[in-house]
């Protein structure tokens, strides 16, 4: 047993010291950092900076005053300035970057607001945007005015329809809880997506990278391979925990500064704060049962190979069930009830992304929970049995890969 801890610990060490590791989080805490950022850097950019100018020609003569104060009421990042030269004159002014755009104000026959807007690309949708959404403003209560409509009929128009949704499942989620459960979901999937993704390529790399500089030989005649591929599993596992806690700490203390007024914390600023324990409970669950099955299978796919690059040809079809899985996953957040989704969710390689999306969002009965997590389990230790006796006979192969033909031949080598 003292051997298979010496591994462990081995294995963790030796990857949190590499530069690989240390560059990719550390390089990952400045994305995080600077993603929570943005509004300052943005800010910063333009503190200094000239405020975008957009020239307005009105030749309707009503309609630069109205325009002007709707678009203050929205408090946008640039300034309508009349002018009263030639259209050909503000053109040159736009191409020498005086200006930002020049908008044409008009009237149609109904007496109704028109324009067109000219710039040097079509790229900045922003700023045109805006101007559509405050001339139709405009539009609105013109018309409202020519059909004489009063404040309150024109109320009443635009007041949505009334409509109630009531579940008549008993305990079912509120559209509120259901909206918390999504987001919670589609944070928790990517994590075990990319996690999945991440570290059981790192698992397949390291059994393939021992082999390459023939350190399995030294290996296998004091510890069992068996005991070595569990180790390297649980070490490569502390490991992705390290690195999803240093990812989890900078960006909650990121988030944190730069939301100084989050009433009710930090979990209930991003509507977190009603999702039941039971929820993340099993998204642990699901995403530890998840790595071990998928760490199992890169162990001894990697055990089959005996040159680095030969591991993402041999880890492909492995790879392919997980995004699989996350593609019908995503697809699952829209319509978690359907039935291919109740299907696949029994699937074990599917199952710790697609079971954790219907616990998350449905209330689903308890022995349906309860199987799945057994089909996994049981799939596993089988993984595990077989993976062993794969990965025993895999690390004696020496020689270039034959695919999944070096399985067969792995196994033959366990036996003698």
């Amino acid at each position: 047993m003292n051997n298979f801890f010496i591994i462990l610990f081995h294995t963790y060490l030796s990857k949190l010291k590499t530069k690989s590791f240390l560059v990719t989080t550390i390089l990952t805490a400045v994305i995080l950092i600077t993603l929570t950022n943005i509004p300052r850097i943005i800010e910063f950019f333009e503190r200094d900076g000239d405020v975008e100018k957009v020239a307005v020609i009105d030749t309707s003569g009503q309609l630069f005053q109205p325009l002007e104060e709707q678009v203050k009421i929205t408090d946008q990042d640039f300034e309508l300035i009349l002018v009263s030269e030639s259209i050909k004159a503000v053109e040159n002014k736009v191409e020498e970057g005086e200006y930002t755009g020049v908008l044409q104000l008009t009237m149609t026959s109904e007496q109704l607001p028109a324009a067109n807007y000219k710039s040097m690309s079509m790229a900045d949708s922003v700023v045109v945007t805006e101007l559509q959404t405050a001339l139709q403003q405009i539009k609105t209560v013109m018309a409202s005015s020519q059909l004489n409509l009063t404040q309150e009929q024109l109320a009443q128009l635009y007041e949505p329809v009334p409509f109630e949704r009531l579940a008549l499942e008993e305990d079912a989620k509120t559209e509120e809880e259901l909206n918390q459960a999504r987001g919670l979901v589609y944070v928790l999937l990517f994590i075990i997506y990319f996690a999945v993704i991440m570290y059981a390529s790192m698992i397949a790399t390291e059994v393939a990278t021992e082999k390459s500089s023939r350190v399995m030989e030294i290996l296998i005649s004091s510890v069992s391979p068996v005991k070595q591929m569990f180790a390297k599993i649980i070490g490569v596992g502390l490991l992705s925990l390290t690195q999803l806690a240093v990812f989890l700490i900078v960006g909650y203390i990121s988030v944190k500064q730069n939301l100084d007024s989050m009433e009710g914390g930090f979990f209930d600023f991003f509507g977190f704060g009603n999702v039941p324990v039971a929820t993340i409970v099993y998204g642990v669950t699901f995403f530890i049962l998840g790595y071990f099955l998928y760490a199992t299978l890169a162990a001894f796919l990697g055990s089959l190979v005996s040159r680095i690059e030969d591991v993402q040809q041999m880890i492909t079809p492995m790879t392919l069930l997980v995004v699989a899985g996350f593609m019908i996953a995503m697809v699952g957040l829209s319509q978690p009830e359907a039935g291919f989704i109740t299907v696949t969710s029994f699937i074990p390689f599917f199952t710790p992304m697609i079971m954790f999306l219907r616990v998350g969002m449905l209330n689903i009965p308890l022995w349906e929970i309860s199987l799945s997590i057994a089909i996994l389990v049981g799939t596993i230790t089988i993984l595990a049995i077989f993976g062993g006796r794969v990965y025993r006979g895999g690390v004696l192969m020496y020689g270039k890969s034959n695919s999944f033909k070096d399985i067969k031949k792995a196994l033959q080598l366990t036996k003698k």
